[in-house]
């Protein structure tokens, strides 16, 4: 084998291990296909553990995951733990610690997909979302003042710098190039109201241009994405955006691609680890039920072998979802109605990779 990657796993709570497993089972074959290999280091992190032993992420752990060459998770979410305290202490800090200052979210509606857009097609829904990872409004800065009294004051700032602006868009215009489909992006702010931080944005946006002559720039309010994200998809080739219009804007990504079942993102970072994720969260409920679908988990890994150079191999996974969804093997994205249980979707890939 000419190479071997070192990927941590992190099957976290409840379904995630079961989704994680399918994707583990997928690029097992994958890599043996196109002569790489890999070397599997599972990492014990989620509620779970934090219930048992009352930590969320030791020190020692992100020095650890900052030496490997990329990061598979499953998912976060406990229902015996407070919300926000795994999103804050896990996700966010392993965001900000290993500068995963890129989300990427591939927003692909499949062939034999159900999307609620009606008369939309394949062809239609094939756009990238670009969501600046690590300032905004996400950052943490802000406060409460007099807590619990009717003077109480809170605040949270909004964080953005032009490093981090400048980075994101960046790779967002490097990443419409290499798509070379449309060849446009799209900048997605409210310029009319939040006055400061994406006059920053804008800025830098068409300053940054020049070097792209091949990109057409495009401009619209967070507002107006969303009601054409609905109306017209196929207007969109990449979408760039801060973290929180990032966060809402994928959500409703994923629903018109036929749902969480199918949603896979990336946290990059171009110049270190990265992390891939199904979009779903940990459905607790579904937990051991062989139900959970993991088609995400498995794109994820493509997306994984994509970003790590692996590309011949992240190809034949995309192939391999297609083919497997064109059968009609695969009656839905959703939980317990897929017509074959998370396993044997795993398995119906994996002979197609």
């Amino acid at each position: 084998m000419s190479k071997t990657y070192q990927i941590g796993v992190i099957g976290g709570d409840g379904t995630g291990p079961e989704v994680i497993a399918e994707g583990i089972k997928v690029a097992e074959v994958v890599a043996s296909k196109h002569g790489f290999g890999i070397d599997w280091c599972d990492y014990d992190l989620g509620g779970a553990r934090y219930l048992r032993t009352g930590e969320i992420l030791p020190d020692g752990t992100v020095d650890e995951l900052r030496k490997l060459d990329a990061i598979f998770l499953g998912a976060i979410g406990h229902p015996d733990v407070k919300p926000g305290v795994m999103e804050r202490g896990l996700l966010l800090r392993l965001r900000f610690e290993l500068d995963l200052y890129i989300n990427l979210r591939p927003v692909k509606l499949y062939p034999n997909v159900d999307s609620p857009l009606k008369d939309k097609k394949p062809e239609d829904i094939d756009f990238v979302v670009v969501r600046e990872n690590t300032e905004g409004l996400y950052a943490g800065a802000g406060g409460i003042l007099r807590k619990g009294t009717p003077h109480e004051v809170a605040t949270q700032e909004s964080i953005n710098t032009r490093m981090g602006v400048e980075r994101c868009l960046r790779y967002a215009f490097d990443l419409t190039q290499k798509r070379n489909m449309g060849n446009k992006l799209t900048l997605c702010g409210k310029t009319n109201v939040l006055t400061y931080a994406f006059d920053l944005w804008e800025r830098a946006f068409y300053e940054i241009a020049p070097d792209y002559p091949s990109v057409q720039t495009d401009y619209a309010h967070v507002d107006a994405i969303t009601m054409w994200m609905v109306k017209n998809p196929e207007f969109f080739d990449v979408i760039v955006t801060d973290n929180l219009f990032g966060d809402i804007i994928t959500d409703l990504g994923a629903m018109i691609q036929g749902g969480m079942g199918i949603a896979a993102g990336g946290n990059i970072n171009p110049n270190g680890v990265s992390m891939f994720e199904p979009i779903g969260g940990s459905a607790p409920k579904y937990t051991g039920l062989n139900v959970i679908n993991p088609l995400a988990a498995i794109s994820a890994a493509g997306m994984m072998f994509d970003t790590i150079g692996e590309t011949e191999a992240a190809a034949s996974i995309d192939a391999a979802v297609t083919t497997a969804l064109v059968s009609g093997k695969i009656e839905s994205m959703s939980a317990g109605k897929m017509g074959m249980g998370t396993r044997e979707v795993g398995d119906f890939i994996a002979r197609l990779v």
